[in-house]
C-alpha cells in the first residue's frame, strides 16, 4: 500500500459545467476531462504506444519516455485533433488554437515520482527548450491506464500558477509542497494544466505501469520567447486534415510594439474575458 497523507480530490467532473470546467483551469491551474477516450480507443493506442522505442530519464531507468511523436502516424497522430478535446480547448482559449508539442511518458513499478515543477519556463531551459515558453499554454495528459493512489498518480499544488512570490519561479523545482493534493482518474481521461501550475507525480508502487500520451496547445496569439523548429512540410502534408489545421507555424505571435494608447478599431467587447463565462 502506498503512504500516503496527502488529500485526494475526490470532485466528481463529469457533474461540472461548461463555465464550471473554465472557471475550475483558470483558478486552480488543472482540470480532469473524464471518460475521453472509450476502451477501444484505448485499445488501439496502446497497441500503438507498445511499438515504441522508448528512453529512461536521468534520474530512474522506470521512467521512460519518447518525444515529438506527433508525426508518427495513424491514431496517434490522430489524437492531436481529439473532438471532444478541442472543443473545450476552443470554450477556454477561442477559435485559433495551436499545436505546439507532443510526447510519451511510461511510469513503471519502481518509478521515483516527479519532482514539483513547472513546464512554462519564460526564457526557454535545456529540458524544455522554447517550445513551452508561451505565455499562455495547455498541455492535455491523456492516461491509457487507471491512475490510483498506487500507481504514480498526479500531483499539483493548485492555484500556485497565480503565485507573485519568488517562490513561483518556474525554474525552481520542489521535491514536495504541504498543499499539494492527488488527482486519480480512470483510464481514458486526461488532465489538463496550466503550464504554469506546480505539478508533478508520485511514485508508481503498484504492480502495472501507468502511460501518458501529453500534448500542448497554445492561444494563436501567445508565441513562444525563443524561434522553435518549423514543422516540416513534407512530413504535414501527410497528417489528416483537422490534425493540420492545429498545426500551424509554431513561431507566430500576435502582438503590436508600437500599438499606442487609443489604436484604431478598438472593440467594445471581448466575451473571452467575461468574468460571467464562469457561470453563476
Amino acid at each position: 500500500m502506498v503512504k500516503q497523507k496527502d488529500y485526494i480530490v475526490e470532485t466528481d467532473w463529469t457533474k461540472l459545467t461548461l463555465g464550471e470546467r473554465i472557471r475550475h483551469f483558470e483558478v486552480e491551474g488543472y482540470l480532469v476531462l473524464p471518460d475521453l477516450l472509450d476502451p477501444s480507443h484505448l485499445g488501439q493506442l496502446k497497441s500503438e504506444t507498445a511499438t515504441f522505442d522508448t528512453f529512461s530519464v536521468d534520474y530512474s531507468v522506470h521512467q521512460r519516455g519518447c518525444q515529438d511523436i506527433q508525426f508518427w502516424g495513424g491514431i496517434i497522430t490522430e489524437l492531436i485533433a481529439h473532438p471532444k478535446t478541442i472543443e473545450f480547448l476552443t470554450a477556454l482559449c477561442g477559435s485559433k488554437l495551436i499545436f505546439m508539442s507532443y510526447d510519451y511518458a511510461r511510469s513503471e513499478p519502481g518509478h521515483p515520482g516527479i519532482s514539483l515543477h513547472c513546464d512554462g519556463q519564460p526564457w526557454g531551459s535545456e529540458i524544455f527548450g522554447y517550445e513551452q515558453s508561451c505565455p499562455r499554454l495547455i498541455r492535455v495528459l491523456y492516461y491509457l491506464q487507471d491512475l490510483t493512489p498506487e500507481v504514480s498518480p498526479f500531483k499539483v499544488v493548485p492555484r500556485s500558477h497565480l503565485s507573485f512570490h519568488n517562490d513561483g519561479n518556474p525554474y525552481l523545482r520542489y521535491e514536495e509542497h504541504p498543499e499539494q493534493v492527488m488527482i486519480t482518474c480512470k483510464a481514458g481521461s486526461a488532465v489538463l494544466i496550466n503550464q504554469n501550475v506546480f505539478h508533478g507525480n508520485y511514485p508508481n508502487v503498484g504492480s502495472y505501469y501507468r502511460e501518458m500520451l501529453g500534448i500542448a496547445y497554445r492561444p494563436a496569439w501567445s508565441g513562444p520567447s525563443g524561434e522553435v523548429k518549423q514543422w516540416d512540410t513534407n512530413e504535414l502534408a501527410k497528417v489528416p486534415r483537422d490534425v493540420r489545421e492545429l498545426m500551424l507555424d509554431p513561431n507566430s505571435r500576435t502582438w503590436n510594439f508600437k500599438g499606442g494608447n487609443k489604436p484604431a478599431n478598438m472593440l467594445k467587447q471581448a466575451p473571452g474575458i467575461n468574468p460571467s463565462r464562469w457561470g453563476k
